[in-house]
């Protein structure tokens, strides 16, 4: 394949990864100039990032990091790191740095907020570390419910996305302790599927006890004792928050495999209406919408199974 023209192997390497054409530019000279190609680079970016871009918050300015790139793949790279600003500010867009697969934010401000208009239940502020130029501060509600919805039109096709609360904790937050949470993620009008979580960060950060309940048995007229525990679970099977890389916390709603050509608006919810308690404390900034690496495969088989079978039918 080494003595192929630099063009057929920069061809065949652009159906890989972005992953991928990193370690093929690790073989040699000749693949490494192949590698890094325009022609490979274009074909990992969408093919709307034109207009992405043209119609971002970024794009107007002078000193936009994506404006004036060396190379296609600088600008992959650019997009993974800044995610741009959108539809007025009210959404963010990157790309997946592994797959090159589309992610977004949706911003608080873009989200359906039940009392969000209501200075004595919720509180719009600016934030450090927020992407976004506002974010929602939970003051004081009983009635906690959060929906938000995307199209599966602007989104990677033959991939399985999650959504993500992301989120933080005032210090003086208190509702959310022991108070599981309905999250749920899905097509409209469908019946998602729902899910309990809890937002209370600190208890999904205690160490693991257990329960245990005493069975007596004899044996040779002495007395033994066998104890039997259930573990409690903890932050790591997906029930609890967990910190992002930018000092923000998330929870995951639920995941769906988007497969090709689909034109259908997702809906994710998260609500706690019937604990009765007050709940404070809780910062917004938006729901994340993003690739799931691991799940992907298996999606793929189950989503092509599914078309051969409605073919034959």
């Amino acid at each position: 394949m080494i003595e192929l023209p630099e063009g057929c192997i920069a061809t065949v390497i652009s159906f890989a990864s972005p992953r991928d054409a990193c370690r093929f530019s690790c073989v040699n000279s000749v693949f490494k100039s192949a590698a890094e190609s325009d022609a490979v680079w274009d074909r990992f970016l969408p093919p709307d990032y034109r207009s992405l871009i043209s119609d971002s918050d970024f794009c107007s300015s002078s000193s936009s990091p994506l404006l004036g790139f060396p190379s296609k793949k600088d600008l992959f790279l650019t997009l993974c790191r800044n995610p741009i600003l959108i539809d007025e500010g009210k959404m963010s867009f990157q790309l997946d740095k592994a797959s090159g697969k589309k992610c977004y934010m949706i911003s608080a401000m873009n989200l359906t907020i039940v009392w969000g208009d209501t200075p004595t239940y919720w509180r719009w502020t600016s934030v450090p570390g927020s992407r976004f130029p506002k974010v929602a501060e939970l003051i004081r509600v009983c009635w906690l419910e959060i929906r938000g919805k995307i199209n599966t039109c602007i989104l990677s096709p033959m991939t399985t996305y999650g959504a993500y609360l992301v989120f933080k904790s005032v210090i003086v937050a208190f509702g959310f302790v022991n108070q599981p949470v309905e999250v749920s993620f899905g097509l409209v009008g469908s019946d998602s599927h729902k899910r309990a979580v809890y937002l209370d960060l600190e208890r999904g950060q205690r160490p693991r006890h257990f329960r245990f309940s005493r069975h007596v048995r004899i044996y040779n007229r002495n007395r033994s004792f066998e104890w039997q525990g259930s573990s409690v679970p903890r932050e790591n099977d997906g029930h609890y928050p967990e910190e992002r890389g930018d000092g923000w916390l998330e929870i995951e709603l639920g995941e769906i495999f988007i497969g090709v050509g689909e034109k259908n608006e997702l809906e994710m919810s998260i609500m706690e209406v019937t604990g009765g308690n007050w709940k404070e404390g809780l910062i917004v900034q938006g729901i994340e919408i993003r690739p799931k690496q691991k799940q992907e495969a298996a999606a793929k088989i189950s989503y092509q199974a599914g078309v051969l079978r409605g073919g034959c039918s």
